[in-house]
């Protein structure tokens, strides 16, 4: 199997996150990942699933559509070529889908992955800086044979694109971080603006005015920084019977 350096190399940059304005996003970096694969290393499909740690939920791409509800459904299971590759961190060889070995130990992802067309299952592990982050699956058919030479390369796709997406998922978890960090001071300020006003207009102390502003909310089961909002806003004293 050869390709040409100049296409790999493009791959490669594709693979690294290039070629587009922006941050491409993990999904998009797994479908790259899954159709790159695919094409390079002439297989009948491709999938992928990303699991960063056991509390995450799998985040999954196919080479088709088929193949993409696939491996959702081994991930679901915990069962089939992927979830095993992951757990152990090493690379799954070639195994035939019809065997006994597929069957007993895939009792469910083996008849579906024949039913696509496919002979033949390896898998290989996406591996982080602390540990395996998910798997490479290929399926194949018995015209083309999941040989050494297919699983090296396919390992160092693999590699390449698991430093990438891992570094595109901590860029989205700190995105996440930092709105919510956002967020909640919003809400803080806007109470604590809201406790100034109280203090203020009724020569109240900051504590005491807190605890106007929590009793209010709680006897009328509305959030607290909806009624701080109103309160500073000037539509709403919380010390005053409702008219």
């Amino acid at each position: 199997m050869t390709t040409a350096p100049q296409h790999l190399a493009s791959v490669f940059v594709e693979l690294a996150g290039g070629g587009a304005p922006g941050p491409p996003g993990v999904p998009t970096l797994l479908a790259r990942l899954t159709r790159h694969s695919r094409e390079l290393l002439g297989v009948r499909a491709t999938g992928v699933a990303f699991t960063p740690t056991s509390r995450d939920t799998p985040q999954v791409a196919g080479s088709d559509e088929g193949v993409r509800r696939l491996e959702q459904d081994s991930a679901a299971w915990d069962e089939g070529p992927g979830p095993a590759c992951r757990r152990s961190g090493t690379a799954l060889h070639s195994t035939a889908l019809a065997g006994s070995v597929a069957r007993q130990r895939w009792p469910r992802y083996a008849p579906r992955a024949l039913a696509l067309d496919c002979t033949h299952v390896a898998a290989l592990p996406l591996r982080g800086h602390s540990g395996p982050v998910g798997a490479l699956v290929l399926l194949a058919t018995s015209g083309t044979p999941l040989t050494g030479d297919l699983m090296t390369l396919g390992q160092s796709l693999a590699d390449f694109a698991a430093v990438t997406v891992v570094r595109e998922h901590e860029v989205e978890a700190g995105r996440a971080l930092a709105a919510q960090l956002e967020h909640a001071l919003a809400h803080r300020v806007v109470i604590e603006q809201a406790k100034g006003a109280l203090t203020a207009r009724h020569a109240l102390s900051p504590d005491a005015a807190f605890t106007v502003l929590r009793s209010y909310a709680r006897s009328h089961q509305r959030l607290l920084t909806e009624v701080a909002r109103e309160v500073v806003e000037g539509r709403l004293d919380p010390r005053r019977p409702a008219r």
